[in-house]
């Protein structure tokens, strides 16, 4: 066991600090107990800091269910996943230590009459989105079926937030796969697991659903799915009448019911009850994916909180206009027809909610303009208009648009909603380099990206500006396309709540700790020794110069520092972590096509020089090797740059393409060199200034570094298992300024760290 637990070195807490921590184990400090053993609260120092803790002591469960929490906790990070905070193995001592959920479990708090429905779909909504993230099979790390989901493993913190917990039975499979995995002799609790368990004598990720689809009817009825008498007899098990009554639609024989809570919104009822139902599915291969069941709660959550709150805004009175007249039951029913959206003011508005509850409106195209020109409207593109989609081209256009129902006080972007005549880009990627002012100012923009909606509309973002209670009307002159024709296909202009987001213009004021030669290593770092690579004699005996050591621990300091490798080309370090770094210089990764690159001396760079270019596109060609980063762990590839005189020439993104060059399949994506900006627009014209656009699909965001450089990541990998054999990782990379060329962009290398 001393083995397996060496990468977890970093997390072990001393039995005696546990001990006084507990009062050794003073019942008065019991806050529970369960089939691995009893649990304690006490404050304790761990890998996080100081805080009260719940400390877990093993009894039943033996040596592999100890490890396999570890293990998973360690590896599986969500808000919605208890943290391990630290573990003690001493002598027959197998403890394990969490994050403190003040307010317990779930099970204690069904027949709670404090909880409001709202409360209870959220910790639902919570458990599901843990769970999810376990199951998903687009994440990097291996799936994981749980094995063991019952309310009294989903723990609540002070702010009633819902944690999955206890991992000891769980089981791990390949990541990415797209078909359940089994298990067979597995474990659970009865009364949560899967009937199907019984016949076949194997688990599946839709096991896990089952499970859920349990706790949910126990939060809908406010009671656990099976009672006990004294001696541990089953005495009634409520599965298969929660079952009955759903199919026979008498959920109001079961549903909680305690007065000071007010009733649950019929809208919002009819869709958790739904997918509770289907979770319970005798056939596993009926029931949803945890990805489902997230979608339906956020659903039914947000039709009671629609029901729940308190507006000024007559929704009812707004559904008379909508065209065809909206039927609806209850006030969840109308949220959740008026989230999908419909037409107002003789259907040339498109009016919905978004999930918060912010008013969201797209003006017909048509309404807009002053004149229609018959031969330019077409209903080839599935508009949601009568009059269909506008057809512009290289063109001068003058526009109008006077949005009614905005929220007020809320951030809105200003939308051209629209679709490409004849793609051009490649899948995902669209640029459009669109001009375009506010009538009456000089200044010409340009949007350069667009995004696609999910409805297969392409959007992209004009302004933004904070709306009041004022009818909003502004004058936009389209002015055509920058650099090269484009002809597309017009909807509308959209306006739509500012998603909360870190604005990508702060990247570019947060500084990126970089670490350097000179910097000093702290020698209260208790944990060294666990942090120090195994191969690390191998990768020092490559500096540049033969660094010098005599005790591990001097060995630690200088890979902390780091040093040159690879005949000075290359710079090795360790992160705070322990988690291998490196850098490779300009001449060492970036090529060009033709010789229109200035190599500069530069002292303060790292290498003494840096390239400068003076033409696209720019090739990174380089052989990662496996040795000088750490297994299991992403890595970001990061281009540090910066600009010599000419920044303002490089305000269109930058295409990087992967493959293209080198046989392989052509990929591509965007990033910016200097952060991206949007008009805004202020309520008065000197008021008008720029703020970082809104881009979710933009992954390539530049950061200012305390080294004077600026980064921005071009590039992710992974190493998935440690081997014997050196391997070499090919990274292969075009980068080409969208808008034609660039020069005065100065590249001191590429920087290898985990993100």
């Amino acid at each position: 066991m001393e083995k397996a637990l060496l990468p977890y070195q970093h997390l072990k807490i001393q039995l005696e600090e546990i001990t006084s921590a507990t009062n050794n184990f003073d019942e008065q400090n019991c806050i529970g107990f369960g089939g691995f053993g009893k649990v304690y609260k006490g404050e304790l120092s761990h890998s996080k800091g100081r805080s009260m803790v719940a400390i877990k002591r093993k009894h039943g469960q033996g040596i592999p269910e100890f490890l396999k929490e570890i293990m998973m906790l360690s590896d599986y990070r969500h808000e919605n996943l208890i943290s391990l905070l630290g573990f003690c193995c001493e002598g027959s001592e197998m403890i394990l230590v969490y994050e403190l959920a003040s307010r317990g479990s779930l099970n204690r708090h069904l027949n709670s009459p404090l909880l409001t429905w709202t409360q209870r779909l959220k910790i639902c909504l919570d458990a599901a989105k843990g769970l999810s993230y376990l199951h998903d099979p687009r994440e990097t790390h291996q799936r994981l079926i749980h094995c063991d989901i019952k309310s009294a493993n989903i723990l609540l913190d002070d702010q009633w937030n819902a944690k999955v917990s206890d991992f000891g039975l769980s089981i791990m499979g390949p990541a990415n796969e797209q078909h359940s995995i089994v298990v067979t002799r597995a474990a659970g609790t009865r009364g949560y697991v899967d009937p199907q368990y019984a016949m076949t004598d194997t688990l599946t990720k839709e096991s896990d659903v089952y499970s859920f689809g349990v706790v949910l009817f126990e939060v809908l009825c406010g009671k656990l799915c099976i009672t006990y008498n004294r001696n541990g007899d089953v005495v009634n098990r409520f599965v298969p009448t929660w079952i009955e009554s759903y199919k026979q639609k008498k959920l109001n024989d079961i549903i909680f019911k305690s007065p000071p809570i007010q009733p649950m919104d019929q809208s919002a009822l009819e869709t958790f009850s739904d997918i509770a139902y289907r979770c319970l599915n005798e056939s596993r291969e009926d029931r949803p994916t945890m990805d489902e069941v997230v979608t339906e709660l956020e659903t039914a959550l947000q039709c009671q909180e629609f029901c729940e709150k308190k507006t000024t805004f007559d929704y009812e009175e707004m559904a008379k206009t909508v065209e065809p007249p909206l039927q609806y039951s209850s006030k969840g029913e109308l949220w959740r027809i008026l989230s999908k959206g419909g037409l107002l003011n003789n259907g040339k508005t498109w009016f919905s909610l978004n999930k918060k509850g912010e008013h969201c409106e797209m003006i017909s195209f048509a309404q807009c303009l002053d004149s229609e020109l018959a031969s330019k409207w077409s209903f080839d593109y599935n508009s949601r208009f009568a009059v269909g989609s506008y057809h512009y081209e290289n063109e001068s256009v003058e526009t109008r648009v006077k949005p009614q129902f905005l929220s007020p006080l809320i951030t809105y972007t200003v939308n051209l909603v629209f679709k490409l005549v004849h793609p051009f880009a490649w899948p995902g990627h669209y640029h459009i380099f669109l001009k375009y002012k506010l009538q009456g100012e000089t200044k010409t923009s340009i949007s350069y990206l667009a995004d696609e909606r999910e409805d297969g509309w392409l959007i992209c973002e004009l302004y933004q500006f904070t709306s009041d209670h004022q009818i909003v009307d502004l004058k936009i002159l389209f002015e055509g396309f920058f650099n090269k024709y484009t002809s597309i296909q017009v909807e509308g202009i959209e306006f739509r709540p500012l998603e909360k987001s870190l604005p990508y213009g702060l990247y570019s004021n947060l500084q990126v700790e970089h670490k350097d030669e000179h910097q000093r290593v702290s020698d209260s770092d208790a944990n060294w020794e666990e942090k120090l690579p195994s191969d690390y004699e191998d990768i020092m005996r490559t500096s540049k110069n033969r660094v010098r050591w005599t005790t591990k621990k001097e060995a630690y300091s200088v890979l902390c520092k780091g040093f040159f490798i690879n005949n000075g080309t290359g710079w090795f370090s360790l992160d705070k972590n322990g988690k291998k770094c490196h850098m490779l210089s300009a001449r060492a990764t970036c090529v060009q096509k033709d010789t229109r690159q200035c190599w500069l001396s530069l002292p303060k760079s790292r290498f003494g020089e840096a390239v400068q270019f003076g033409s696209w596109p720019m090739l990174i060609i380089s052989n990662i090797q496996s040795k000088l980063v750490s297994s299991e762990t992403t890595y970001g590839a990061y281009l540090v740059y910066k600009f010599s005189d000419v920044e303002s020439r490089v305000k269109a993104p930058f295409s990087v393409c992967g493959g293209k060059y080198f046989g392989s399949e052509r990929r591509s994506w965007y990033l910016y060199l200097v952060s991206p900006q949007t008009p805004v627009i202020g309520p008065n014209a000197d008021q008008n200034t720029h703020n970082a656009v809104n881009r979710p699909n933009i992954k390539g965001l530049p950061q200012q570094r305390n080294d004077d450089w600026m980064e921005v990541e071009i590039w992710q990998f992974r190493i998935r298992t440690t081997t014997t054999t050196p391997q070499l990782i090919p990274l292969r990379l075009s980068l080409s300024n969208c808008d034609g060329g660039i020069s005065g962009l100065i590249i001191e290398g590429i920087e290898f760290r985990p993100i």
